[in-house]
């Protein structure tokens, strides 16, 4: 029978490294929660000290690392994200050195957002500011797209949690995960950093309901995560999303042998598609690697050859930017997951 294991959020690092010792150890199949803080380590916390309260704040830190027993280098983690819990509260900065718009800003500004719940009993149009007011513990859970009193899915509005923008524009949120991974084989990774062991992603498809399959490089895989966004546009053009802490739920698997084989990690699966996730120095080389492992994985799951994959990935494939402000750049390559259901195929 599985258990239910909790990591706290004083186990956080700001690297991915082999070395680590591991936070807590699991079997495959448990179901794991990981506390989580913010990308600024809860050091942020006043618009007025955008710079934050925290001397040797650590950069995006991440949760972890959980062992999990019988996870052997070439066999692949299937982490299925069940929940993800945020706190009532989220912060976005503004960047001087970094991000899209770094050289329109010559200072720091900071922004902090109440995180707001609609009253699933409201029958007011999506978008209509909900009448409590008051912040709490907000959830994202579930993959079947219909929302609960404390779920969210998608962003349609009609319930989950909110934030008022300003006083004409209310915006639903859509929780996601913007660092996880693996530890790596090699040297340590910086969990500023997205790479082949996962890590600092920012694919805003990574969300309650979703299943993200990660490399399992050393015994253990070693997986940590952290980062949340309560709501984050791909590009993450700024340098951040709506940045927050909570809690996040999993449950952990090992793939082995032929079914690990096949798929090409980072590997997602998010509301009927899946997705390669690739990142490289510029994003001309991060989308060619991403649809190349896509028209690989096409051709083995649908026994399909070079022309005929090739002729799939242009007809129903979409390319996406997930970030552009780490030290490597993110693409993400979505399939219809139906299209190989059709052929037989079946996720592990």
């Amino acid at each position: 029978m599985s258990q239910r294991i909790i990591i706290t959020r004083d186990h956080v690092s700001g690297i991915l490294t082999k070395d680590a010792a591991p936070a807590a150890r699991c079997q495959s199949g448990d179901t794991v929660v990981f506390e989580t803080r913010d990308c600024y380590d809860d050091a942020v916390v006043s618009e007025e000290r955008p710079l934050g309260d925290k001397e040797n704040a650590i950069e995006n830190p991440a949760t972890g690392p959980l062992y999990v027993e019988g996870a052997e280098p070439e066999d692949v983690l299937k982490v299925e994200i069940l929940n993800i819990r945020l706190r009532d509260w989220g912060v976005m900065r503004s960047s001087t050195v970094c991000g899209v718009f770094h050289e329109d800003y010559t200072e720091r500004i900071a922004r902090i957002f109440p995180i707001l719940k609609r009253n699933p009993k409201d029958d007011r149009p999506a978008g209509a500011v909900g009448d409590s007011g008051a912040a709490g513990d907000f959830e994202a859970a579930g993959n079947s797209g219909a929302a609960g009193d404390s779920e969210v899915a998608g962003n349609s509005g009609a319930v989950g949690p909110y934030i008022q923008f300003d006083d004409k524009l209310t915006i639903a949120l859509d929780p996601m995960i913007g660092v996880i991974g693996t530890a790596p084989a090699g040297a340590g990774i910086t969990t500023d950093t997205p790479d082949s062991h996962g890590g600092n992603m920012d694919c805003h498809k990574i969300v309650a309901g979703s299943t993200l399959y990660l490399p399992v490089n050393v015994p253990g895989a070693l997986l940590s995560m952290g980062d949340l966004h309560a709501l984050m546009g791909d590009g993450e053009v700024l340098i951040c999303g709506l940045e927050t802490g909570g809690q996040v739920t999993v449950r952990v698997s090992v793939v082995k042998g032929q079914q690990a084989a096949v798929l090409p990690t980072p590997f997602l699966s998010c509301r009927g598609r899946v997705m390669t996730i690739q990142s490289a120095a510029t994003l001309d080389e991060a989308g060619d690697m991403a649809a190349k492992a896509m028209k690989d994985f096409v051709k083995a799951a649908a026994g399909k050859d070079n022309f005929e994959a090739g002729m799939l990935m242009s007809l129903l494939s979409d390319m996406a930017v997930c970030q552009v402000v780490d030290p490597l750049k993110t693409v993400r390559v979505e399939f219809p997951l139906h299209v190989l259901e059709t052929y037989g195929y079946r996720l592990p």
